[in-house]
């Protein structure tokens, strides 16, 4: 762990978010806390909104054993990966249900009262439409759903699935805006975290630059050096000092280079997420997702949790 980098959590935000989502749609809420709630760690954000969420999403059974989540908090929660284990009572033990694609899969684990995950054009660990009746007969499943980015593929999971008088949720963050794709339950992730994380880390040297720096030979009138690196998650790209807006020059594997002004001196924040950087900033001039963001940044130093909404 980098302790040079710090990374703050809002639970408070991420409360607030879930909140506000639940109001919204009037269904219920799956919170997505997969992959250690994209970094934010799961179990904290378990505990902020387990009076607010009707569950939780994991992504494997070893993740979901991972997290520990107290006994109070474990309403029935599901994983959206293929199954880990082909023994129900693993499962069954900690009230998860895991998702099925297959005949086989679903026969063997239905007394964990599986679901059926659907394939809807993600084409992956799902069940093609011409096996959905087989598996919901072999498993029991009452419920199904689909990974839907799109309306169009959201339009298909229902047509694949209508008359069936199964639970359904197809909405992840992305379709959170369009009402036709709630159904019966919506599946927020990267729409809890988005504005809940702020990182940052200190200037450690500042210098006026005396001609080509670096490994790449960058050229600027001052910069300073940081204490974070791409073995950190880093990239080139933007962040903030002192309130303005600035550039990561280039990243080495534990430091990193950055655009400084006039009046930046040693010592001074260095923000790479949050406080007026938004996450989708960064994730365009990184040429990856927001959720990619989070997820790199949240695992680059020391986290600390706030309870309070910003």
């Amino acid at each position: 762990m980098n302790n040079a980098v710090r990374v703050h959590v809002n639970l408070g935000n991420i409360r607030a978010a879930a909140e506000e989502i639940a109001r919204k749609t009037k269904v219920d809420v799956l919170a997505v806390i997969k992959a250690d709630a994209y970094g934010l760690g799961a179990r904290e954000v378990a505990g902020a909104i387990a009076d607010v969420a009707q569950g939780f999403c994991f992504f494997s059974l070893k993740e979901a054993i991972a997290a520990n989540l107290d006994a109070n908090w474990r309403k029935p929660s599901i994983l959206l990966g293929p199954p880990g284990s082909m023994v129900p009572q693993d499962y069954i033990s900690l009230n998860l249900r895991p998702a099925v694609s297959t005949v086989e899969q679903a026969t063997t684990l239905r007394k964990a009262n599986p679901i059926a995950c659907v394939d809807a054009g993600m084409q992956r660990f799902a069940c093609p439409a011409s096996e959905i009746d087989r598996v919901i007969a072999a498993g029991g499943c009452r419920e199904a759903f689909a990974h839907a980015p799109t309306m169009q593929q959201v339009k298909k999971f229902k047509e694949i699935t209508a008359g069936r008088g199964l639970r359904l949720h197809a909405a992840a963050s992305s379709l959170l805006n369009e009402k036709d794709a709630w159904l019966d339950a919506v599946r927020p992730g990267f729409a809890l975290y988005h504005d809940a994380i702020q990182v940052t880390t200190k200037l450690v040297e500042m210098h006026e630059s005396r001609g080509p720096a670096g490994y790449t030979g960058f050229s600027v009138p001052r910069f300073g050096v940081i204490l974070c690196g791409y073995s950190s998650g880093l990239r080139k790209g933007p962040c903030m000092v002192n309130g303005q807006l600035r550039r990561v020059l280039e990243v080495g594997m534990q430091s990193a280079f950055v655009e400084i002004g006039e009046k930046d001196r040693v010592g001074d924040d260095v923000v790479l997420l949050g406080n007026g950087l938004q996450t989708e900033t960064v994730a365009k001039e990184w040429n990856c997702t927001p959720h990619e963001v989070i997820v790199r940044l949240a695992g680059s130093g020391v986290r600390e949790h706030a309870s309070d909404a910003e």
